[in-house]
Parts: structure tokens; C-alpha cells; sequence
């Protein structure tokens, strides 16, 4: 039987035709790319979460149809409890007039910079999976918020270790030097400085153009993240100098009240004792939750598997956590004000020594 060559031409074409609507189809039906995160693809967890993987829109969840990653989860309520409880400690704050001095004021600014990194985490939860269509602009945004009150955070750990070691070590002038208006205008330049960094991604320092220079947190280059990681790293050893020189500075200073004072040498030895342990935790909480994250920014870059960055930035989060406790909560002045916030009253076992900045 023959076929006609007319007709046949006419059946080849049309199916032609077809093939290339199908093509059009599937391509315009490909999610939006969100890369923009600044945490890692939430595709799977367990694997390396590649460039191409991220052109082809699988980089961030995308909000609609993607499953929501555990670990997402983790972060999102890791930042509710930071927000709601770094919120408390502003609240005493605020509303406690004797609260005035410059070292309140610097566990103020601690608690808002990890009151605005709480807030970030939900934000970045909500950009992630929430907002549609996804939106470049506002997922950098919401990783330069990230960027800002993380920096902030570690900026007023080390301010405070600053204000401690010169508490001692200027104690004759400390209070006629350290007034409320210097303390000030050391934490706007402080804040500038921190906002100038969280910027930095919508002003173009961001790798949404190559992904193959993404670092472990997009849209954060693996230059900027070194940057990031060798400066959070300095400023470590500073803070672990500086409270070496307060732990001498103290010792010196407990011995001569123990001669003045005829103490016993049983009481020296535990008191000195009590100040190291309390430093010693300050520090090691600080390493323990920083440091292992931002020696594997330093090493890692995108293609790593997001469950190891997942793993380590929850430490460093939960960092928030922990600051108000030992910076805030430890404190017998604000510790009165809750008394007062919360029933009304104070306990009679209560300390009323009033403690000083230098008071670890």
C-alpha cells in the first residue's frame, strides 16, 4: 500500500509541532530557583547539594510542593524560644529604670542583636517555604538580617569581655571614663560596622549569578565566608586573651584582700577556683557552639552534604539561647526585677550585693 508523500509531510510535521509544545510545557512548569537561602537545599539532606541541582530549581524548597526539611524545623523554633526569651531580658531592661548603667547597656545590645537573629531564623523559614512566588530580593534580605544580628552577637560577647577587663584594670577610673554617652556611641559605630556586613549580600556580594562560588550558607561566597570565619576567629582569640588577663588580674587582686584581710588560704583557693570554673564555662560555651561552624566555613563550600552544615549551625544558633542566661539571668539586679515582673515580691533568700561589671 502506498502513502501519500503530502500527507505524510503534513503527519511528520504536526507531530513536530507537538514535540515542541511538550517541551514548552515542561519547561514553564519548572519551579522559580531560590539558591538564595542561607541555609542549604533542603532537597535531601544527605546529599551534596550542587550548582546544577540548584539551576534546575531544587535549591531552598521553593515554598509549594517540597517536603519541609526537619532541620528547617529545628532552626525555625531554635529561633522562636531566642526571640521570645532575648525579648524578656529587653522587656526588664526597658521597664527598670536603675537598669542604666553602660554594662546594661551592653547586655542589651547582646540581647537585641540575638533577638534579631531569632527573628531571622523564622523569617528565613517563612522566605523558604512560605513566600510565592519566591523572591530573590527578599531572600537576601532575609540572609542579610541573618548576617547582621549573628555579627552584632559576637561584636557585644566581645564588647562585654572589653568592658569587664577594663573594669579591672582602670578600677579607679572605670566609672568617671566608661559614661552612658561613650557606651553609646561605641555600640552605634558597633551596629553600623554589623549592618555594613548584612549588606553586603543585596549590594551584589552574593553568588545567585555562580553557583559553583557558593559557600556552605548561600547566597555567601566561599570568599566571603573564609573572610567571615578568619575574623570570627580573631576575634575569639582576642576575647580568650583578654579573659586570660582578667583571670590574673582577679587572682592578684584576691590575694591581696586575703593578706589585708588575714583570710584563711582555704577560701582563697575556692573562691579563685569558683572564677576560673565560670569562666571556663563562659569560654567553652562560646568555642563549643561557634568554632567547629566556622572552622568548616572556612573548609567547606556547597557541594558538601547539607546535613554537616545543618549540624553545625544548629550549635551556633542555639548560642543565642544560652547568652541570655549567662550574661542576663546570672545577674542579681535583673534577677530582682523578674521577682518583682513575675510575683511581686522578693525572696527573702535573695543576695542584694550589687554586682559589678567585672563580676564573671
Amino acid at each position: 500500500m502506498l502513502h501519500n508523500p503530502a500527507a505524510a509531510a503534513a503527519a511528520m510535521e504536526e507531530q513536530l509541532r507537538q514535540q515542541q509544545l511538550l517541551v514548552l510545557l515542561n519547561a514553564s512548569s519548572r519551579p522559580f530557583p531560590s539558591s538564595s537561602s542561607i541555609w542549604p537545599s533542603n532537597s535531601s539532606a544527605s546529599e551534596p547539594v550542587t550548582a546544577a541541582a540548584a539551576a534546575a530549581g531544587g535549591g531552598g524548597g521553593g515554598g509549594g510542593g517540597g517536603a519541609v526539611s526537619p532541620w528547617d524545623i529545628a532552626l525555625c523554633a531554635t529561633g522562636t524560644a531566642v526571640a521570645c526569651e532575648n525579648a524578656l531580658v529587653l522587656a526588664v531592661l526597658f521597664y527598670t529604670p536603675s537598669l542604666r548603667a553602660p554594662m546594661f547597656l551592653l547586655i542589651g545590645s547582646l540581647a537585641l542583636a540575638d533577638l534579631l537573629a531569632g527573628l531571622g531564623l523564622v523569617v528565613n523559614f517563612t522566605v523558604q517555604y512560605l513566600l510565592q512566588p519566591p523572591n530573590a530580593a527578599v531572600a537576601l534580605s532575609a540572609a542579610g538580617l541573618l548576617l547582621t544580628a549573628f555579627s552584632a552577637s559576637v561584636c557585644s560577647l566581645l564588647a562585654i569581655t572589653i568592658d569587664r577587663y577594663l573594669s579591672l584594670y582602670n578600677a579607679l577610673t572605670y566609672h568617671t571614663e566608661r559614661t552612658l554617652t561613650f557606651t553609646c556611641a561605641m555600640l552605634l559605630l558597633m551596629w553600623l560596622l554589623c549592618l555594613g556586613v548584612g549588606l553586603l549580600p543585596l549590594l551584589g556580594w552574593n553568588c545567585l549569578r555562580d553557583q559553583a562560588t557558593c559557600s556552605v550558607l548561600r547566597p555567601v561566597t566561599k570568599d566571603n565566608a573564609a573572610v567571615l570565619a578568619v575574623t570570627f576567629l580573631l576575634l575569639f582569640a582576642l576575647m580568650l586573651q583578654l579573659y586570660l588577663q582578667i583571670c590574673k588580674i582577679a587572682f592578684r587582686h584576691a590575694q591581696q584582700i586575703a593578706v589585708q584581710h588575714q583570710f584563711i588560704a582555704t577560701a582563697q583557693v575556692t573562691s579563685t577556683r569558683k572564677g576560673l570554673s565560670t569562666l571556663s564555662f563562659i569560654l567553652g560555651t562560646f568555642a563549643l557552639c561557634w568554632i567547629p561552624f566556622a572552622v568548616y566555613s572556612l573548609v567547606a563550600d556547597s557541594s558538601y552534604p547539607a546535613v554537616y552544615t545543618y549540624s553545625l549551625a544548629l550549635p551556633a544558633t542555639c548560642n543565642s539561647l544560652i547568652n541570655p542566661v549567662i550574661y542576663a539571668f546570672r545577674n542579681p539586679d535583673i534577677q530582682k526585677s523578674l521577682w518583682l515582673a513575675c510575683c511581686g515580691c522578693i525572696p527573702s533568700t535573695f543576695s542584694s550585693r550589687p554586682r559589678t561589671s567585672s563580676d564573671v
